[in-house]
């Protein structure tokens, strides 16, 4: 199960990780996604949910 928020569909981001002498490797940023209890079809279902779906009311815990 991929750490993937169940509401927005926010997953992890990629990009490049810089040294001192500006040399690129790759590297992954996790999206902010809690592991919380939601009302799926009417049933409690413990899932992904990205932090700002959460704070901006997307979703009501259960």
């Amino acid at each position: 199960m991929a750490r993937k928020c169940f509401v927005t569909g926010k997953g992890p981001s990629t990009g490049n990780k810089r040294s001192h002498s500006n040399r690129a490797s790759k590297r992954r940023w996790g999206a902010n996604v809690q592991k919380v209890r939601i009302l799926v079809d009417g049933k409690p279902k413990r899932v992904y949910v990205s932090a700002k779906a959460l704070k901006s009311g997307k979703v009501e815990r259960v």
